[in-house]
C-alpha cells in the first residue's frame, strides 16, 4: 500500500511540475530579450503588424560586433520576427502582397537590407531559407541621436503608410511602407 502511494505521489510531482514547467516557458515576458509588438494603421483601416523580441544592449558593442555586418541578422532576439498584412505592400521597392512572413536584416554600416520571408514559424537563427524568399530590398541608414538601449521596431504613420525604423545602439534603419491598388 505504501509503495503504491509513494508510486501515485511520484506521479503526481512529475506531472505538476511539467504543468509549472510548460506555463514557465509560455510566459515569454520574462525573457531578457521580451516580446514587443509594432503596428500601423493604413487609410483604409487594413493593418501592418510586426511581433518581435527586444534585446538590450546592456554596454555591448552591437553592429559590428555582436550583430555582424554583412550577414543576415535575425532582427532581433529568440523566434524570427512575424511581420503581417493585411493589405498588398511597397516596402521599398519590393512588393509584398497581404499575409504572413518573417523579416531578417543584413546590417552595414552604411546600408541595410531587409529581407521578407515567406517561411513562418521557425527559430531566428541560422539563416537557411533562401528559397523561401519574397525579396529584398534596401533599407536607409541614419545615426540616432542618442544611444538605443532597447531593440525597437517602429511603425510610424507616413503619409497614407508607415515608415518601419529598426532602431538599437546608434543606429537607425528605415524603409518606407506603401499600400499598392
Amino acid at each position: 500500500m505504501k509503495k503504491r502511494f509513494a508510486f501515485a505521489m511520484s506521479i503526481f510531482c512529475i506531472f505538476a511540475f511539467s504543468l509549472v514547467s510548460a506555463a514557465q516557458m509560455k510566459d515569454t515576458s520574462k525573457r531578457p530579450s521580451p516580446p514587443e509588438q509594432a503596428q500601423c494603421k493604413l487609410s483604409d483601416g487594413k493593418t501592418i503588424t510586426v511581433n518581435y523580441s527586444s534585446p538590450r544592449m546592456k554596454g555591448r558593442k552591437i553592429f559590428g560586433e555582436l550583430v555582424p555586418n554583412g550577414e543576415v541578422w535575425r532582427t532581433g532576439a529568440n523566434e524570427a520576427t512575424t511581420f503581417v498584412t493585411t493589405a498588398n505592400l511597397m516596402i521599398g521597392s519590393l512588393s509584398v502582397p497581404a499575409g504572413n512572413y518573417t523579416i531578417f536584416t543584413v546590417p552595414n554600416q552604411d546600408k541595410w537590407t531587409l529581407i521578407v520571408n515567406k517561411k513562418t514559424g521557425e527559430w531566428g537563427i541560422p539563416y537557411k531559407y533562401e528559397s523561401d524568399e519574397l525579396g529584398r530590398t534596401d533599407m536607409k541608414v541614419s545615426q540616432t541621436s542618442s544611444p538605443v538601449e532597447d531593440f525597437t521596431i517602429s511603425l510610424d504613420q507616413s503619409g497614407g503608410g508607415c515608415m518601419m525604423n529598426i532602431s538599437w545602439e546608434n543606429t537607425k534603419a528605415s524603409a518606407d511602407i506603401k499600400e499598392s491598388k
